[in-house]
């Protein structure tokens, strides 16, 4: 962050977020801690989404696999879905690319989609590697979102820092976005290769047929549009 953002946004919390100096520390000094906590994980505190039991690290399909079964479930709203990567399993509420198809955005540069499950893959990847890359830059820019350990915060506090890391995150990329840091994450981006691959048991094959009816029309909806247009 340059002194001219970072002095921009003191005056933001001053003006708009009420925030006051103390005997101790003055509006800047109170940013500056606060920032240092956030970007450099200070004291080794760190994040790790509210799954507070997992110890370690877990797959990505592990988590949300537990996050959908658990007693205090993650609710999908109706007619609502996550796009996922192939790692995932298919369920109506978790819609995959079409494996054996080509996918990454790299394979269409200069090949453009040949038929509807192509052009479907194609802006499911382009719709990830937009996700990817501003939760890549976030979590770049805020080390306190990238612990590997167990968090000493509360769960409500861990919201919350992570609802300020947005903040920051978002006002820094309108006034001081540090295009080194982006081609970084894009250069990760690239260089990523996803092979993950899981096995869908008895009990998810009838929401995954489910899932593989909604895809289907939403991948023929597309196609009959691209083709209109």
């Amino acid at each position: 962050m340059s002194l001219r953002a970072f002095l921009q946004f003191c005056d933001i919390l001053e003006r708009e977020g009420g925030l006051q100096p103390t005997r101790r520390a003055t509006i800047e000094e109170q940013v500056a801690k606060t920032l240092y906590i956030l970007a450099k994980n200070a004291k080794n505190r760190s994040i790790q989404f509210w799954f507070r039991r997992w110890e370690g690290t877990a797959s990505d399909s592990r988590i949300i696999k537990d996050a959908l079964k658990r007693e205090d479930k993650l609710i999908i709203p109706e007619g609502k879905f996550y796009l996922v990567d192939a790692g995932f399993m298919l369920k109506s509420g978790l819609i995959t690319p079409y494996r054996g198809v080509r996918y990454h955005l790299k394979e269409y540069s200069n090949n453009p989609p040949q038929n509807a499950k192509e052009l479907f893959n194609l802006r499911h990847a382009a719709l990830r590697n937009a996700i990817e890359r501003a939760f890549g830059v976030l979590k770049r820019r805020f080390e306190i979102l990238r612990g590997g350990t167990e968090s000493f915060y509360g769960v409500r506090t861990q919201n919350l820092i992570i609802l300020a890391c947005c903040i920051i995150h978002n006002f820094l990329m309108g006034v001081d976005p540090d295009e080194d840091l982006i081609a970084e994450v894009d250069m990760e981006l690239r260089n990523q290769e996803n092979s993950q691959q899981t096995r869908t048991s008895r009990e998810e094959e009838e929401d995954a047929s489910r899932g593989e009816m909604l895809r289907d029309v939403i991948t023929a909806d597309m196609w009959h549009n691209y083709k209109n247009c």
